[in-house]
């Protein structure tokens, strides 16, 4: 039996606005709130959330002696055009290089890795 359910997944970011309108942009949602939290209502119900933390300090990616934290999967039909899209957006790459495997990661602007996939 469950104690809980999963509520929803929050980022740490310096500016939770910015932030929820990069991943409305890659995944689609509105955005709503302003300030220190912001939400992206997903199309299919589901949500991320976006806190200001002050002293935010991005993951290091990959760095054995430092933990990434968390990463997301984002599953899309085709690696070259979702890589180009989040490129436009402000993404950056971070192992992106072989074509051959069925994902590649980046950063998002505030520097979360995230892995887009057509696993």
């Amino acid at each position: 039996m469950a104690v809980a359910e999963l509520g929803v997944v929050v980022l740490d970011c310096p500016d939770p606005r910015a932030l929820a309108r990069f991943y409305a942009d890659v995944l689609g949602g509105t955005v709503e709130g302003e300030g220190d939290w912001v939400d992206l209502k997903l199309p299919d119900g589901r949500a991320l959330a976006f806190q200001a933390a002050p002293g935010f300090v991005p993951p290091k990616w990959p760095a054995p002696d430092d933990s990434q934290q968390f990463h997301l999967d984002l599953t899309v039909p085709d690696l070259d055009a979702a890589e180009k899209a989040v490129l436009e957006l402000g993404a950056r790459p971070l192992d992106a290089e072989d074509r051959s495997r069925t994902f590649r990661v980046y950063a998002d602007p505030a520097g979360h890795p995230f892995c887009l996939c057509t696993c």
